[in-house]
């Protein structure tokens, strides 16, 4: 085989390119307000709501299953704390504030997420009951009708898991940065030794979240199977 023809051409890198850059700043345009304009530049690449609904759904997956990653490694530095003395205390102490940092970023991804998810589900399904209006065929009408309504009851199960797994974060949260900025003010064994029972009532909302959080990736991948 000749090297060239494993290359990709000028023309193809281009067009890939130019793909990925209008991908990008059609997702910023389309979730800011013009998304008119969003959906007419997806579907010149052959990508209608549908997709790019499945596209969203998947990235809600991907940042939960992330926000998973996150709040395990604060929960882990955590409990090091409880097993740190001296001079270790202030290492461990920054890797925890800076795994709350971590968490706190990434729960606000998965707020925008779920969002822009909302947002393109409920215009998919606004231009679906539209459509529906135009055929004259009854069977056709009556067909794609039990879809619409079957597809919104699939969401409709999805989007409350990710409601409810995103609601569980916030408490979370909260505990979390009151704890560490306990910390922060009395960085010393008994301060540490005091917040024990504290410590246990996180555990067990970790272990809630990342339980309400396995619920709503597996609908993802679900609903996901279903739009094939």
């Amino acid at each position: 085989m000749k090297l060239t023809s494993i290359i990709p051409s000028p023309s193809f890198r281009l067009h890939r390119f130019l793909l990925v850059a209008l991908l990008a700043f059609a997702g910023f345009v389309g979730f800011t307000g013009c998304q008119s304009m969003y959906y007419a530049t997806m579907e010149k690449f052959g990508m209608e709501k549908r997709d790019l609904l499945k596209r969203a759904v998947v990235a809600a997956r991907d940042d939960q299953k992330e926000a998973q990653v996150e709040f395990k490694d604060a929960l882990t530095r955590m409990k090091e704390m409880y097993g740190s003395q001296g001079t270790a205390l202030e290492s461990t102490y920054s890797k925890l504030k800076s795994d709350l940092d971590s968490c706190t970023s990434q729960a606000g991804d998965v707020h925008k997420r779920i969002q822009d998810m909302d947002q393109v589900a409920n215009d998919l399904f606004s231009e679906w009951e539209k459509e529906i209006a135009q055929f004259t065929n009854p069977t056709f009408a009556s067909e794609s009708r039990r879809q619409l309504s079957d597809t919104r009851s699939r969401y409709s199960q999805l989007a409350a898991a990710l409601r409810s797994a995103e609601a569980t974060m916030d408490p979370v949260l909260r505990s979390l940065t009151e704890h560490v900025l306990f910390l922060k003010h009395n960085l010393n064994a008994a301060a540490i030794a005091s917040l024990k029972g504290e410590a246990t009532q996180i555990t067990t909302q970790i272990d809630t979240l990342i339980r309400q959080m396995n619920l709503s990736i597996n609908e993802a991948d679900a609903f996901i199977k279903s739009l094939k």
